[in-house]
């Protein structure tokens, strides 16, 4: 199953809560489209939020973020680890 980064830029100060939250209101839903939530990172000051995420694609994950109501503005499928 493909791996996603998705990055989220309009979330300045966002809170460990308001982070679990969101991150929470995707798992609720994720199964409706395929997709497994692994795990989020945020930068309150920049206002970055980072998910990494399994899916059949990148449509797949925006759907759900869409819905959850914090899309992403970047999504970018990983193809290569080190």
């Amino acid at each position: 199953m493909p791996e996603f980064m998705d990055v989220h830029t309009s979330m300045a100060g966002v809170t460990t809560e308001a982070l679990m939250a969101a991150h929470q209101a995707d798992l609720d839903i994720q199964d409706d489209e395929g997709v497994s939530f692994k795990h989020a990172w945020a930068d309150p000051n920049t206002g970055h939020v980072f998910c990494l995420s399994e899916g059949p694609s990148a449509d797949a994950v925006q759907r759900i973020h869409e819905r959850a109501g914090h899309p992403a503005d970047e999504i970018h499928e990983i193809t290569v680890t080190a």
